[in-house]
């Protein structure tokens, strides 16, 4: 069965999976190499649908085979997880997963008007494409750089159309957590998503404090910078600008405040537009 890692782009997703990678998948809950997120990877991904005769033309061809490949992954009846960005509904009437596949799911959300500056970042873009992109409901991402293949497809839709499409989900249990609260209340943030996790997946292990207290520690993130900086990161994506490599990763962290970068008249524009979430998930 898969359990989940999910979120709109640029929520917190990577971090997240690093502080459980570091504690599922390592003997002392250090994180010293990104190779450990290989035990988290992505779905949709290309090698997940190898098997099936998609239309490597068309963006959305691979959404047939969503549940498809999510039984031949659960074909060995163990707890997988995977990261996704996906938005959690139908898309041509096929389903992005359901009960049979999925014991569960964390969904990691942020304030919006703080996504705006990394989806600026990762993707290159201005404040209002940057903005655009978040309020499109049929926005969808994939590989750029390859070509004519869309295998890496995945329908995002909106900021808000995603984070309710997993809220509301009843197919399976799931915790939301803030990325605000993994900044500031961290440990008890960690714990709580891992008993949950424990609890809903029907791992019998105990909760071990000093990996969690490990995991933290090296997966700040100035520790996760500096180990791009040495290494490259895997997240990391091509530039689109040729005299450019790979477009920073991680880029303002805790330090991104969109108060103290915008000015007030795209400030007020943003408190306008994302009013009615920002009451609902208590942002202020």
């Amino acid at each position: 069965m898969i359990f989940w890692i999910a979120s709109y782009p640029k929520n917190g997703n990577t971090w997240l999976r690093t502080l459980l990678s570091a504690y599922y998948f390592t003997k002392d809950g250090n994180f010293n190499d990104d190779k450990i997120l290989k035990n988290i990877p992505q779905f949709p991904e290309k090698k997940y649908f190898l098997n099936f005769d998609y239309d490597k033309s068309n963006p959305i061809s691979t959404c047939e085979f969503w549940i498809k490949a999510q039984e031949l992954i659960n074909k060995g009846k163990k707890i997988k997880f995977f990261k996704t960005h996906n938005f959690y509904g139908q898309l041509e009437n096929n389903n992005f997963s359901n009960k049979l596949n999925s014991i569960g799911a964390v969904y990691i959300i942020r304030d919006p008007r703080n996504v705006i500056t990394s989806i600026m970042n990762h993707f290159e873009m201005d404040k209002d494409e940057a903005l655009n992109f978040m309020l499109n409901e049929k926005k969808y991402t994939y590989d750029f750089f390859k070509k004519n293949d869309y295998s890496d497809f995945q329908f995002l839709s909106s900021w808000e159309k995603n984070y309710k499409s997993w809220i509301n989900n009843n197919d399976f249990p799931i915790q939301i957590i803030k990325y605000e609260d993994l900044i500031n209340k961290t440990y008890f943030t960690v714990k709580n998503l891992i008993n949950f996790i424990n609890k809903t997946c029907r791992i019998n292990d105990s909760f071990d404090k000093l990996k969690v207290q490990n995991a933290i520690k090296t997966t700040s993130f100035e520790k996760l910078k500096k180990i791009e900086e040495n290494h490259g990161f895997s997240e990391s994506i091509k530039s689109k600008n040729i005299s450019k490599n790979k477009v920073p990763f991680f880029h303002l962290g805790p330090n991104n405040d969109w108060e103290k970068i915008f000015d007030t008249k795209f400030a007020n524009k943003l408190n306008t537009i994302f009013e009615q979430s920002l009451k609902e998930l208590r942002y202020h």
